[in-house]
């Protein structure tokens, strides 16, 4: 039987600078749903990337005495490290500098244009080089005689000859979109601000720079005097990554339209408007859903170079340790809505969860099998109440992670999870498998193995979110690969007595507050 497809995709890092603690959380949070999906049993493609033409590159590259194209080199391996460091599942890396983007960008324009829906003018407006885009004056504020957008960035007055997109012809068919799929934007809270956009009136869109006052980009094709619209470049690498333009190529097919395409909210307009206009233009499907997740502020607030909080995935790793990071961001950020980052709840979080939770149940109850045990999995006979009560639990936790990992809901989900280890947790106390050793070994045998089982179902369900921790556990156990997928967390896959164990190690070390400092 043929598993079902499912792609996914970050948007893709502007190599304007190096890799902050924003782009970790984006990557992670689309790491574990991609995880997840697989955990499920879908057969997934995870796409990311860097985004590199645009006039904010050229400028910062000519501050620093190199070539664009030096420039983008030098900060996209930064964020292809990125994903290593991170330990990120994503199967294709595109950079927008490849020449099947160049060739996905000018076969989409020229959908465009054959459709009837770019033209050439002349454009007149403010212009955010930060934010790649053009505002119309009343999104405007004005501070000590500068204009701001509405994300805090300075606009400039520009005035150029440019190739326009009919963006005011697509109103009607966008409002149609979210009214007919409530799911295309996610979470829902951001819906009303992009039918409120739409509703305002759309203006035709800007799509090309004139080359002399910008070369560094795409260029139009058939006119050597402009380069495109950075935007317009940019998006399309989701579905140059799944081998457009072959539209007949049998990744294409299987792979779109993608299921979720993950970005930060200050750039939903560009996703939820402009793109897919430029595919309904383009006779292509849309994608299923746009998920717009929030920031992360660092003890109350943003990031920002100036006020020199902004912090590198690689410190941040060397910190607090891999997994224990990814499951910090995804258990402290609820879903869609801003988080908040505290070296000190950090440091309480991962010990209380991990080094004191998880990770001391499954040492504690693995070191006892190893020495007491043979080594080797105990028979689960004459079960009680209490140890059906605490299987059940943990066999019901499936349904559970659907639930909230599915919609990307990953606190709620991890919450679920630590409820059936804290449970887990009084039990062992309530059992006294240490005193049993003496008074009643048969018993203790039982209330080992039932341990045993639980952590073999929660390990399962963290892999998504700490998998080099939950696998290490999974090894332990003598799990098979084959074995570690959602549907095995089942009475039916439960650990065979006799399974022997490899001596157990910890996997979630605590963290001292003076060695994090």
């Amino acid at each position: 039987m043929s598993k079902e497809n499912f792609y996914i995709t970050t948007a893709i890092s502007y190599v304007n600078g190096v890799p902050h603690l924003g782009h970790a959380y984006e990557q992670i949070l689309t790491d574990v749903m991609a995880r997840f999906q697989r955990l499920d049993g879908k057969d997934v493609h995870f796409l990311t990337g860097t985004d590199e033409h645009g006039e904010k590159v050229a400028q910062t590259a000519e501050k620093n005495g190199v070539t664009p194209i030096q420039f983008a080199d030098q900060n996209a391996a930064e964020f292809r490290k990125m994903t290593s460091t991170l330990n990120i599942s994503n199967d294709d890396f595109i950079r927008t500098t490849e020449e099947r983007h160049y060739e996905a960008s000018k076969a989409i324009w020229k959908k465009l244009q054959d459709k009837g829906d770019i033209y050439l003018g002349n454009y007149a407006g403010w212009y955010s080089v930060r934010e790649e885009g053009y505002f119309g004056e009343d999104e405007l504020s004005e501070k000590d005689g500068v204009k701001y957008t509405p994300n805090g960035t300075e606009v400039r007055w520009v005035e150029e000859e440019s190739y326009f997109f009919k963006l005011s012809e697509y109103g009607d068919k966008l409002l149609a979109l979210y009214e007919n799929n409530p799911e295309f934007i996610q979470p829902a809270s951001r819906r009303n601000e992009i039918i409120s956009f739409v509703k305002g009136g759309l203006k035709d869109l800007s799509v090309s720079r004139d080359k002399k006052r910008l070369s560094w980009g795409i260029p139009v094709p058939d006119d050597e005097n402009h380069v495109m619209y950075v935007w317009l470049d940019a998006l399309t690498n989701y579905i140059t990554g799944v081998g457009y333009p072959d539209e007949a190529d049998a990744q294409f097919k299987k792979l779109w339209p993608a299921d979720y395409h993950v970005i930060g909210k200050d750039i939903i307009r560009f996703h939820c408007v402009y793109w897919p206009a430029f595919l309904m233009s383009a006779d292509l499907a849309l994608p299923k859903t746009v998920f717009a997740h929030g920031f992360i502020n660092v003890d109350g607030v943003k990031m920002s170079k100036s006020i020199g909080n902004v912090l590198s995935p690689d410190g941040l790793v060397e910190t607090y340790g891999l997994d224990a990071l990814r499951y910090l961001l995804m258990r402290e950020v609820p879903h869609g809505q801003d988080g908040n980052f505290s070296h000190d709840h950090a440091i309480q979080r991962i010990n209380a969860d991990l080094a004191n939770g998880l990770g001391n149940l499954s040492q504690r109850t693995l070191s006892m099998i190893y020495k007491n045990c043979e080594g080797a999995v105990p028979e689960r006979n004459d079960l009680r109440t209490d140890d059906q009560a605490l299987l059940e639990q943990a066999y019901a936790l499936p349904a559970q992670v659907r639930e909230h990992f599915g919609c990307f809901a990953f606190h709620k989900g991890l919450e679920a999870i630590m409820v059936v280890a804290r449970a887990a947790d009084g039990y062992i106390d309530a059992q006294a498998p240490w005193t049993l050793k003496k008074e009643d070994p048969a018993r203790m045998a039982v209330v080992l193995s039932v341990l045993a089982e639980i952590i073999r179902c929660l390990a399962i369900c963290m892999l998504p979110v700490t998998p080099d921790a939950a696998g290490k556990i999974l090894d332990q156990l003598a799990v098979p690969v084959d074995g570690r997928f959602l549907d095995k967390v089942c009475p039916e896959h439960a650990l065979k007595a006799g399974t022997l164990i490899d001596k157990p190690e910890g996997v979630f070390p605590r963290i001292v507050q003076e060695e994090a400092a």
